[in-house]
């Protein structure tokens, strides 16, 4: 079957049709070289038809029941009359280069909605939770129409944030017994949190999931105010009795409002860019550098495997090309 053409794909993805979206993101994650040009010019095409949604970063240790959370708040936007993108990133085995890409099975009732998509996509061994080319994903998924857009991470540990730098509004997932209050001060994701959820807060779990909360909000006065930043909103909620999702939904919308209100929302998305300009830069460079220089890099690893020092035989190679 012959590929689409660009302008296929384009008129596809602004109709939201689900086979040409797919077919976008797939190139826009390709690492064939190429494919980058094609990619380049489909993104250059749809960047005018992105609609100013909602981006949202879900991230949490692996059981705090992210997709979970993200099929229940998922189905509360769509009752209110919103169109609801997931990009699902899954771990990649570093031994086999294979990902399960399971998550969009957990979220099986929203899957079936026609006002959702979902998008599994392997996070290639990038660290920070997120996958080599979610930021293109997410503005296909935007000019596709989809008004809120959720970025599910990798399960996390306290530095993997790169979210942060892809999202408007930094959500964490916490649950009852995952580690004691000093969790709460450590220097790390937690700092960087706009909203913090309590999940699982149902049945014999909802006392304690109330008082992890309480010792949340202490613990983060703490941690803001020694360098002057608001405190996160932590909410309670359990994604099984649908409780708290309203809430959740609430401070969503009103930390992306009051963004907006402020400015701050146009001055915190031109940071990102130029954040993801220097990262993209590095990338492009170290592809050309490795593409043309395979006969030098092939020496240096030589040099490496007999036992010299990585710093100067990484110098070598740059001085000598």
């Amino acid at each position: 079957m012959p590929k689409p053409t660009i302008e296929q794909l384009v008129d596809g993805v602004r109709d939201a049709d689900r086979r040409s979206i797919a077919q976008a993101i797939t190139l826009v994650e390709s690492v064939r070289a190429e494919d980058d040009e094609r990619s380049q010019r489909l993104l250059e095409a749809l960047a005018p038809h992105a609609c100013d949604a909602r981006r949202i970063g879900i991230s949490g240790i692996p059981g705090a029941g992210k997709s979970t959370l993200i099929e229940a708040l998922g189905m509360h936007a769509i009752g209110a009359g919103h169109r609801i993108a997931v990009l699902a990133v899954d771990p990649t085995s570093a031994l086999s280069g294979g990902s399960i890409l399971g998550d969009k099975t957990r979220m099986e009732k929203l899957s079936r909605e026609d006002a959702a998509y979902i998008r599994p996509s392997a996070g290639g061994g990038q660290l920070g939770g997120v996958a080599p080319r979610t930021r293109e994903a997410m503005l296909i998924l935007e000019a596709a129409g989809f008004d809120t857009v959720f970025v599910e991470t990798i399960g996390i540990g306290q530095s993997e944030a790169a979210v942060r730098d892809l999202v408007d509004t930094f959500a964490l997932l916490t649950i009852t017994g995952a580690g004691d209050d000093l969790q709460g001060i450590k220097r790390g994701v937690l700092e960087l949190a706009d909203l913090i959820f309590v999940t699982k807060a149902d049945g014999d779990n909802e006392a304690a999931a109330t008082a992890a909360a309480t010792e949340l909000r202490s613990a983060m006065h703490i941690l803001r105010s020694s360098h002057g930043s608001g405190c996160p909103e932590v909410v309670t909620c359990s994604a099984t009795t649908g409780a708290g999702m309203p809430e959740v939904w609430n401070a969503i919308v009103a930390h992306h409002d009051g963004l907006k209100t402020d400015g701050a929302l146009d001055s915190l998305r031109t940071e990102q860019d130029l954040r993801w300009l220097d990262r993209r830069i590095d990338e492009m460079l170290r592809r050309r550098f490795l593409g043309s220089h395979v006969e030098a890099m092939e020496k240096a690893r030589e040099a490496v495997r007999r036992g010299e020092l990585v710093a100067s035989v990484a110098r070598r190679v740059l001085e000598a090309t």
